[in-house]
């Protein structure tokens, strides 16, 4: 299992998924109406190193983060 977290203000809990790799994690994360709006725009963390392959093999206990944009000032 994959334990998903979703940051700032995304709204959405932390859920835990059976993956193999990112583009299934999309995949599964592009039927939620709350989160697939958001896919396009966030940076993805898996155990804090963000990273923007696809294809990233994922293994039970990989933490990943779905980071979206901020505003600083």
């Amino acid at each position: 299992m994959v334990k998903v977290e979703f940051l700032g203000p995304i709204g959405v809990k932390h859920m835990e998924l059976d993956v193999k790799n990112l583009g299934q994690l999309k995949d599964i994360l592009s039927q939620n109406d709350e989160i697939s709006k958001w896919l396009k725009l966030c940076a993805v963390a898996l155990n804090d190193e963000i990273i923007n392959d696809i294809n990233t093999e994922l293994k039970s206990g990989d933490r990943i983060c779905i980071l979206p944009p901020v505003c600083g000032g």
